[in-house]
């Protein structure tokens, strides 16, 4: 189905591309949907779905208001984690690890390649505060769409993050809930692999 084989894979960033690419092809809606959670200072955790854009050997991308909750719980508490569900496929994958901020310039470029709707209402929201009626979010987008006719920049609090994964556990659903587990955790320069018990 995807070319690697879970008993012999080495890279998890690699096996985590193929699944990836095989939920692509079999999931309805956004294969890239992801729970992530993140945490106050003092440990009360937060969970929400956004969608993970980019994967690569540094980690995992995603982007959002650095003044919204998770912004906020993200610079108090750099770490975070992640689960994907692939319902179709009967797969899961929880990552974690530590969260830094990508560079202006990556930002500037996913924000660019993003609709104008969408550019429009990232630059609108103040994510995660009260808001007295959807008429005044539809106002601010409409005076934003008449001060800026042509290129909408980035607003600046809008930002890329990374999440720098120390541990991936891959989960495939098997018969009488004898699922396999197998967890990559960071080790010196390289991952070390092992079978947990379902």
């Amino acid at each position: 189905m995807d070319g690697i084989d879970i008993e012999t894979a080495v890279d998890p960033i690699a096996l985590f591309i193929a699944w990836m690419t095989a939920a692509e092809a079999s999931e309805l809606n956004d294969a890239s949907a992801v729970a992530l959670a993140t945490a106050t200072r003092d440990g009360m955790p937060n969970v929400r779905m956004v969608l993970m854009k980019r994967v690569d050997q540094r980690g995992f991308c995603f982007y959002t208001n650095a003044e919204s909750q998770k912004g906020v719980e993200l610079a108090q508490n750099p770490r975070a984690a992640m689960c994907f569900h692939w319902k179709s496929l009967r797969r899961q994958v929880r990552i974690s690890g530590g969260v830094s901020e990508l560079s202006d310039e990556e930002a500037d470029d996913y924000f660019a390649s993003r609709s104008r709707l969408s550019q429009l209402g990232a630059a609108a929201s103040q994510q995660s505060r009260a808001l007295a009626g959807r008429e005044l979010l539809e106002a601010q987008v409409e005076e934003l769409e008449r001060a800026f006719p042509e290129k909408i920049p980035r607003p600046p609090y809008w930002r890329g993050y990374l999440l720098r994964p120390e541990r991936i556990e891959f989960w495939t659903n098997r018969d009488g809930r004898l699922h396999d587990r197998f967890l990559f955790s960071t080790s010196g320069d390289g991952w070390r692999k092992e079978r947990l018990y379902p």
